[in-house]
This record gives C-alpha cells, structure tokens and sequence, in this order.
C-alpha cells in the first residue's frame, strides 16, 4: 500500500533537524572532511585516521584523466547539443559501465572472493590467474592503455603503507601483478581501479558500490568540463573520432 511506512537507516530529518548515520549534519559539517562524511554514510560509522587518509586518496585519484573518457565525451557531447547542466552530467554519468570506471566494482568482486580463499596470497594469486586465463577472462584493474606504470597506484598503496593499512585485499592484488606478468610474460602493471578495488575491499566495503566510488570522485571533473564547453566553445561542435566510412549495402532500389 502506498501509505505503509518503510524504513531507511540512513538519515534521519525532521523540523530544525537532519542526522546523517545519528550525527547531527551540524556536526559533521563542523568536524569531517567531504570524505570522511562519504565513508560514514555508506559505511553508517566514523572512519578511523587510516581509513579518512584512504578514502581522501581514492576520491582524489579518479577526479579526471583528459578529455578522452567516455563520461568526458558523453558530457561534452551533451552540453555541446544545448542541454542543460544537470543533464550533461547526468550524461557522462550515464556513459560510466563495464569498460569505463567498472573495472572497480569487477575487480573488488574477484578479489574479494578469492581473498576469502584459505592459503598464501602469492599461491591464489598464480591459481587466480590460471582461472582467468582457463575461462578467457581478462582480469580487471590490471594494464593500462596509456601508463605503463600508473601513478595513482603508487600514491595509493604509499599512503596504505604509511598509515599501516595495507591488508590481505591490497596483497593479493600486488602478488595478482606478479603472477600476470610470470605468466603472460609481460607486465600488466595495477592501474588505478584495481589498486582502488584493493583498498576499499580491506576497508570492508561490499564490491557493488565499485562504480559508485568512480561516479563519486569523476563527477567534479565532469561539472569542470561541462563549464569549460559551455564557456569556451561553440555549440554542436565536433568531438571524438569522426574517422569513419560506410560498409552497408550498396545503392539500391525499393
């Protein structure tokens, strides 16, 4: 029935009060940064100081990478049709999927099931890589089409190791890279979705909110580029790869 109450442990609001997890917004605006209020409402409690470091690290390190990403394409694409704001990044929003900024939620997913795994990191790792290449999968979060060593990732597993962090999740997924490039013969260095994967699976963190850290830390580079086109260029501009020709049918009658 449409009137039957239904309950979310989330936030609670009222007259002259609004509790996000049991804090009062007050509060939270006064002692946590943007990034520890993301951890505490989807995880519904305070970060601890390795976790914030973390958490800022993971929404830093996503925020842009240039003007060839899909999402990027997609929200210009959109403002350069006259839309709206809200629209063009609900636009580039839209274009993130399996193979732009997935890679998260697909590599946690794998990791998280195999680092459930009894046994040495490094022996499930060489197993993992056999599994992936016996079913014809590529493993997620490895390889990179323009860095051959992902800066990000260092930056991310530097600032584990600072704050003594690094768990079974992030080990797995170093021992993952070793056992790729013994048996692929070449280096598939961790890019920036796997080593984040690593990091919110030892931060306990379900793998299906994967794309939703992606969404969360793309989506300012989203709003700068949505501005930069509408402030900077022409409508119904060219953008992308128009290089194309026609391979349909020929010419022909009705």
């Amino acid at each position: 029935m449409a009137d039957q109450e239904w309950k979310s442990a989330i936030t609670n609001i009222g007259p002259g009060k609004i509790q996000v997890r049991g804090y009062d917004i007050t509060q939270i605006m006064d002692k946590l940064s943007f990034a520890e209020a993301v951890f505490l409402i989807l995880k519904g409690e305070l970060a601890s100081k390795a976790e914030a470091e973390m958490m800022r690290a993971i929404l830093v390190a996503s925020i842009d990478h240039g003007c060839s990403p899909p999402s990027v394409l997609g929200t210009r694409n959109v403002v350069s049709g006259g839309n709206s704001l809200n629209a063009a990044i609900a636009g580039g929003v839209l274009v993130i999927g399996d193979s732009h900024g997935g890679a998260i939620e697909n590599a946690a997913r794998i990791m998280q099931e195999w680092a459930a795994k009894e046994g040495d990191v490094n022996k499930l790792a060489s197993q993992l890589v056999d599994w992936t290449r016996e079913n014809k999968i590529r493993m997620p979060g490895f390889g990179h089409r323009l860095h051959n060593v992902d800066p990000r990732t260092l930056k991310l597993f530097e600032i584990a190791g600072k704050h003594n962090f690094s768990g079974r999740h992030i080990d797995l997924c170093k021992a993952i890279e070793a056992a790729l490039a013994e048996k692929l013969g070449k280096k598939l260095p961790i890019n920036v979705d796997g080593a984040i994967a690593a990091v919110i699976s030892d931060m306990g963190f379900d793998w299906r909110l994967g794309k939703g850290f992606f969404i969360i830390s793309r989506v300012p580079g989203l709003l700068a580029h949505a501005y930069e086109e509408m402030t900077r260029e022409k409508p119904m501009r060219q953008l992308g790869n128009r290089n194309f020709s026609y391979d349909g049918p020929p010419e022909r009658d009705i």
